[in-house]
C-alpha cells in the first residue's frame, strides 16, 4: 500500500517525464508501476487516496460470537488447562466432555489476539528433525529405545542418573529406574526388569541407545543375545538419532513440578520419577501418537478413541458447516513408527536375521 505523500510523488515525476517528451508506459514502467495505476490515481482531474484503510468491511457470517470467544478464552483459563496448548485442550475436552468448541486454529487465533500466546515456562521453540526411516514398528514390543539422563542432587555437582526405556510404537515407558551412578550394571537390571514386565522374553526386538559406555558392555552385549534383543546404536557426534528418549526426558524435565533445584536424596528421586511415569503413561496425550496416552496405544485402544473423536468432528462440522473450510481434523490411527536414519535398506521385526546382520 503506497502512502498519499508517495502517491503525489510518483505522479509528479511521471508528469515531469511526460513534459519531457517519455510517454506514459515507460515512465511509469521507471517507477515500478504500470499505465493502468497512474490513470486510476489521476482518475477525474485529482490524486484519488487509496480508500482501502477506509473501506467498511462485513463480519463474516462464520466468525465466532463474543461469546464464543470468550467461552474459548474460559476454558484455556481453567487451573487443569492453565499450562497446557491448545492442541491438548481440545481433544481433552473431546474425551472427558464430549464437547467441541473450536479448532486447535481458531483457539490460537482467539489467544493470539488476547496477547496470550506466550513461551511456557522454560520451553524454547522445537526444532524438527527427519524422521529415522530403517527399523519399523507396526506394534508394541517390537522396537525400543533407552537411554540415561543427569537428575540433580543435594548439592551442586552431585547427580542421580535416570534410565529410562521407551516403547517407540506406543512412547509407553517400559522400564525405568534412578541410580547413584553410571554402568552397564545398572542398565542390564533395568532391561531385564522391562522385559518380564512386558512378557517378551525371547520375542525378537530392536533396542536402540546411544553410543554410551553403559549400553555398550560385552556382558550387556551378551545378555541383550540371551534375550533375542537386537542392539541399535546412534551414529557418532550425531545427536538427533535417539529422538524418542530424548523427547521423553524432555518433557520429564519440562513438568512444572520438576525441582529444578535438584532432589534432597535418590528416594525422593525415584519417587517423583515413579509419578511421572504414571502421569507419562496414563494420562499424558501424546502429540506424535494422534493425542492418546501412551498406555491406550499400548493396549491398542487408540482406534476406538480416534473413531469416537472423528464422530464428534463430523456432529460438529455438521451442526456447523460454515466453518469448516475443508475436512475434518485427522484421526487416523498412525500404523509405522520408524527409527534410525542412517542404516540401508529398510528392515522391519518381520525379518530379525537381517536385522541381525
Amino acid at each position: 500500500m503506497i502512502s498519499g505523500p508517495d502517491r503525489q510523488h510518483a505522479v509528479e515525476l511521471i508528469d515531469e517525464a511526460r513534459a519531457n517528451g517519455a510517454r506514459l508506459e515507460p515512465a511509469c514502467r521507471a517507477l515500478g508501476l504500470t499505465a493502468r495505476t497512474y490513470q486510476r490515481w489521476t482518475r477525474d482531474g485529482g490524486l484519488q487516496e487509496d480508500q482501502r484503510p477506509f473501506a467498511e468491511r462485513p463480519v463474516p457470517a462464520n466468525a465466532l460470537t463474543a461469546v464464543e470467544e470468550q467461552e474459548i478464552l474460559d476454558v484455556c483459563h481453567r487451573p487443569a488447562f492453565a499450562s497446557l496448548p491448545p492442541d491438548q485442550i481440545v481433544v481433552r475436552l473431546l474425551d472427558e466432555e464430549s464437547r467441541y468448541i473450536a479448532s486447535v486454529s481458531t483457539f490460537y487465533r482467539v489467544l493470539r489476539r488476547h496477547h496470550e500466546v506466550v513461551p511456557r515456562g522454560r520451553a524454547r521453540a522445537p526444532r524438527h528433525h527427519a524422521r529415522p526411516t530403517t527399523y519399523l514398528a507396526t506394534g508394541p514390543n517390537q522396537t525400543w529405545s533407552w537411554d540415561c539422563t543427569w537428575l540433580g542432587g543435594p548439592i551442586k555437582g552431585e547427580h542421580y542418573y535416570l534410565v529410562m526405556i521407551l516403547d517407540i510404537f506406543s512412547r509407553k515407558i517400559v522400564g525405568w529406574e534412578v541410580f547413584l551412578a553410571e554402568s552397564e550394571l545398572n542398565s542390564r537390571t533395568v532391561i531385564e526388569r522391562a522385559v518380564l514386565a512386558e512378557k517378551v522374553v525371547n520375542q525378537p526386538l530392536v533396542l536402540h541407545a546411544d553410543n554410551g559406555s553403559p549400553f555398550k558392555g560385552a556382558t550387556l552385549l551378551e545378555k541383550l543375545h540371551d534375550l533375542n534383543i537386537t542392539p541399535s546404536y546412534s551414529r557418532p557426534r550425531v545427536s538427533n538419532d535417539n529422538p524418542y528418549s530424548e523427547a521423553a526426558f524432555r518433557t520429564c524435565k519440562y513438568r512444572p513440578d520438576y525441582p529444578v533445584d535438584g532432589f534432597a536424596s535418590v528416594a525422593e528421586a525415584r519417587q517423583w520419577v515413579h509419578g511421572f511415569v504414571h502421569w507419562y503413561n496414563h494420562e499424558h496425550r501424546h502429540s506424535g501418537i494422534r493425542f492418546v496416552t501412551p498406555a491406550e496405544r499400548h493396549a491398542r485402544q487408540d482406534k476406538a478413541i480416534l473413531t469416537r473423536r472423528h464422530a464428534l468432528n463430523l456432529a460438529a462440522r455438521q451442526a456447523n458447516p460454515s466453518r469448516w473450510s475443508g475436512k475434518t481434523r485427522n484421526w487416523t490411527p498412525i500404523e509405522t513408527v520408524s527409527l534410525n536414519p542412517e542404516r540401508e535398506p529398510q528392515v522391519t521385526l518381520a525379518e530379525p536375521e537381517k536385522q541381525a546382520a
